[in-house]
């Protein structure tokens, strides 16, 4: 009995361009002399360094420490010497450097020792560290910590766990040629995430533009001892997205603003598994995966590349061709644009596409929106695109996130049914670019704020704290005079009576002083400067007078 399968709103057909290079066995990527390796390749806090510049590493050797909870570590893809570890260019639309190690190979590509890991007898807390620790990440798209995701939380179980196969982007083919070749090894890893997540119900959505790939996880899902359910789901962009794939094989939604867990769903991209596979039965390190080369190229195909390869000795090995426009790492509707050809392939490179002005013809210029709400009717999140586009214009980014503005994937299919040309998604990633940067901005201002406001509560702590003790001090002295026996004169009596009285005054002129600070006294002109000088040279004057008949009842008595 075929599973029912529901349909999410929107959504188009673009063109595939998947059998340019599917077809292709895949080939190993030869070793570069140089690898430059980003310890930012995840969501979350960067890797930190742990080797210095001169050190010899070997292939999988730890080189950036996992930087928190929210974080994943790298490795050195090869052998050889660390040669810097600074800034240098990275696969990222601005085009502008992070922190990398950059190793010089050796050419010998020799692994450090490795051994697999016994997941069954490990605490699940210990063995999600383990994937940390060995740079597991989400290779779909987002490259979001693994471990993190293998958590099921308070729960302590995820029912359904899917696996996504849909690969729905034009042009990229290696989650395809991956299925297709080493299904067994992703159920491998399939049966990791089962044993933390606790699922107990295993489905693995693939589009149905892709045969081969399904036969293959069919045949490899009878050979385990457990349930999976292997779908064919209809072929469209972004069908291969994990919110429209979960609605697509379970009729479920994710509310706003939550996380798929939330309902008792996880989805990791068939990629992940096979990388998670690698890591606990064979102790491998993230270092490596399997990269689609196509578009302007004479071979497209996929390749399985080091992590820090530059991006044109790929091209190169496809075969680069004349007429070259520019290159896009993923594919037409969410890629992005390099600055450089020799940026590194990262953990998130899932494909190299090289454009030329046949394959990818300029857009003519953008016109004025005649809110004919294609968009609206395309958007797979059910947004107001339109009204996105005008909030985001005229920077009233309040009424952008009222409209739930980071609800939107940024799939482009917005953009790609816009009569009027207009690069929407561009306009809806700088509206959260700029909500993100007044956040940061306003979470600074308020630690400024606290750490003001405390200081100066402090200060008011200090100066009572003064006061207190004055008036307690003056409290004490006026005790001991009224408890001193009565052995002296009477004129003994009343100077110590006057001397009590007197200190009691000052005691308490003192502290009133203290809890009242002088104001508007800073950057004085001379002449009030010395204005105030005369007075107090007066009232020094009054004081000294005012002790002086004491002095002569002492002397008298």
């Amino acid at each position: 009995m075929s599973r029912e399968l529901f349909k999410f709103k929107g959504g188009v057909h673009p063109p595939e361009h998947k059998a340019e290079s599917n077809t292709r066995p895949v080939h190993a990527a030869p070793l570069p002399k140089k690898l430059v390796i980003p310890l930012r390749q995840h969501i979350g806090n960067p890797a930190k360094p742990v080797v210095e510049v001169g050190d010899r590493v070997l292939k999988g050797q730890l080189i950036g420490a996992a930087d928190g909870y929210i974080s994943a570590a790298v490795h050195a893809s090869s052998s050889g010497i660390v040669s810097a570890i600074g800034p240098a260019v990275v696969p990222h639309v601005s085009g502008l450097p992070d922190e990398c190690i950059t190793l010089s190979t050796d050419g010998l590509d020799e692994w450090i020792v490795h051994a697999p890991l016994d997941y069954r007898a490990m605490e699940p807390s210990d063995l999600r560290m383990r994937l940390r620790d060995l740079g597991i990440a989400g290779l779909g798209g987002a490259v979001f910590p693994s471990a993190v995701k293998l958590d099921p939380g308070a729960t302590h179980s995820c029912p359904t766990l899917i696996l996504n196969g849909g690969e729905c982007e034009p042009w990229i083919t290696c989650d395809d040629v991956l299925m297709r070749t080493r299904a067994d090894d992703i159920l491998q890893g399939v049966a990791v995430m089962r044993h933390l997540l606790g699922s107990t119900e295993i489905l693995i959505g693939i589009e149905d533009n892709k045969p081969e790939a399904i036969a293959a996880m069919q045949a490899a899902a009878q050979k385990m001892d457990y349930a999976i359910e292997v779908v064919a789901v209809p072929a469209i962009y972004p069908g291969g997205g994990a919110k429209q794939l979960i609605k697509t094989l379970t009729g479920r939604e994710v509310p706003s603003g939550k996380l798929s867990t939330d309902i008792g769903i996880q989805v990791f991209n068939v990629g992940t598994a096979y990388a998670l596979a690698r890591a606990v039965h064979h102790g491998e390190p993230l270092i490596s995966r399997l990269v689609t080369v196509t578009g302007h190229v004479l071979r497209p195909q996929n390749m399985e590349v080091l992590i820090g390869t530059p991006m044109h000795t790929l091209i190169t090995l496809a075969g680069d061709r004349d007429g070259t426009t520019g290159v896009l790492m993923g594919g037409p509707m969410m890629g992005m644009p390099m600055p450089d050809l020799d940026v590194p392939v990262v953990k998130a490179t899932n494909c190299i596409l090289v454009k030329s002005r046949d394959l990818f013809p300029p857009l003519p210029a953008a016109l004025p929106c005649i809110r004919c709400t294609r968009c609206a009717d395309a958007c797979p999140a059910e947004l107001q695109p339109q009204e996105l586009f005008r909030f985001a214009k005229t920077g009233d980014f309040g009424r952008a996130q009222e409209y739930h503005l980071f609800d939107c994937i940024e799939c482009g299919c917005c953009s790609y049914v816009c009569p009027s040309h207009i690069p929407l998604v561009d306009f809806y990633r700088y509206a959260k670019s700029e909500i993100w940067a007044r956040e940061k901005e306003k979470r600074a201002a308020d630690l400024a704020r606290e750490r003001h406001e405390f200081r100066q509560f402090r200060l008011e702590r200090e100066k009572k704290e003064k006061a207190e003790k004055l008036a307690a001090k003056a409290q004490a002295k006026r005790a001991e005079l009224a408890a001193a026996p009565a052995t002296e004169g009477p004129a003994q009596t009343d100077a110590d009576a006057k001397k009590a009285l007197i200190a009691a005054a000052l005691a308490r002129a003192q502290a009133k002083k203290a809890e009242v600070a002088p104001k508007n006294v800073d950057h004085l002109p001379p002449e009030k400067q010395r204005e105030i000088e005369e007075i107090e040279a007066r009232r020094a004057k009054i004081r000294e007078l005012a002790r002086q008949p004491l002095e002569t009842d002492e002397k008298k008595s």
